[in-house]
């Protein structure tokens, strides 16, 4: 539903679709990595093999941002898509709202305005004077002169300031890899599984009134955004480039920013989102991915997945769940 894009999904601009849950860090220091951006046809990382018997799940990770002017093509994704009965996408947070079209149109405006300050007030006026002067710097050598953003919520401005960030130093939040995939499934013909945890908003309009008044720890949130366009786009550069070219021993040791766990707390965090069920999000996804990929093992010969680079590096990850639960799991060599 887009009025929930607009007051919910648009204040996660940038972030992966899985919710992340670590603890906040200081800002990396990597100023020495160089920044420059990989171009051209790039193969990517290998891929992960999950098995139990002779049933298989071939997984990608994916990465976020990538690099802007890479072509991905990797011949090993297209033959195991090609290969499989069923393509498992990457997991995510469906917002529902119970509402009718014209429901969804009387909503709108209200969805518009959860994104700025309330009582018209600015970023000059909500902002400890330390971090608006940061932000004054960084806003105009990646916004220039916009005055409207003055009034929105250090939430929303600050995903906007990454998002220009991100495409002045050459880089994507996407990078083209999904709507790749949905063109290698497609070619194929092999259909494609959401794994979407949805969450029904049954009374939306409160829901907005409660967003607003909710006041979610936005200053939290811009003030890592800011670190992470100040300090982080070197690593942030340097891992794209891994990911890219399919360096998974660089991924593992280059550190990742805690800029997108600090906003989604700001979102997960509030009174409004416990009351809507957002707060316990990671566990509801992770247990929504893991059902559908052990009913995949079970009833597909070979079933081709997407998850987080994250979720496949990390010791807890979706992986390790399946490892413990007896399936085999191999990384790529």
């Amino acid at each position: 539903m887009r009025l929930l894009h607009v007051a919910f999904l648009f204040a996660l601009g940038g972030m992966m679709p899985v919710f992340a849950q670590s603890a906040a860090a200081p800002p990396p220091q990597v100023a020495e990595l160089p920044a420059v951006v990989v171009s051209g046809v790039q193969p990517g990382p290998g891929l992960w093999k999950v098995s139990k018997g002779d049933h298989v799940l071939w997984v990608l990770g994916t990465q976020s941002p990538l690099p802007r002017a890479m072509q991905w093509q990797s011949r090993e994704v297209e033959e195991a898509i090609a290969a499989s009965q069923q393509v498992l996408l990457e997991p995510s947070v469906q917002l529902k709202a119970d509402v009718g079209f014209l429901g969804k149109l009387f909503l709108l405006p209200s969805a518009y305005s959860a994104r700025k300050n309330a009582d018209g007030e600015t970023l000059q006026q909500v902002l400890p004077p330390p971090v608006y002067a940061r932000w004054q710097v960084l806003k105009q050598k990646y916004l220039g002169d916009d005055r409207g953003i003055e009034r929105w919520r250090p939430l929303f401005a600050s995903q906007e300031l990454y998002r220009k960030a991100l495409k002045a130093n050459g880089l994507s939040r996407s990078g083209g890899i999904k709507a790749n995939i949905d063109a290698l499934a497609k070619r194929h013909g092999v259909p494609e599984l959401p794994t979407d945890y949805p969450v029904l908003i049954e009374h939306p309009r409160a829901a907005i009134k409660a967003f607003k008044q909710a006041a979610p720890h936005d200053v939290t949130c811009f003030i890592r955004t800011l670190d992470s366009v100040q300090h982080d786009l070197p690593a942030m550069t340097a891992r794209a480039n891994a990911w890219a070219t399919g360096d998974l021993q660089a991924l593992r040791e280059l550190p990742d920013s805690d800029r997108r766990d600090a906003c989604v707390a700001a979102i997960t965090g509030a009174g409004f989102a416990q009351a809507l069920g957002l707060d316990d999000v990671p566990a509801k996804q992770r247990a929504t991915w893991l059902a559908a990929a052990r009913k995949a093992l079970a009833g597909n010969a070979q079933t081709f997945a997407l998850l987080p680079m994250d979720e496949l590096l990390k010791p807890d990850g979706y992986l390790a769940a399946l490892q413990a639960e007896g399936y085999q799991v191999d990384a790529p060599e």
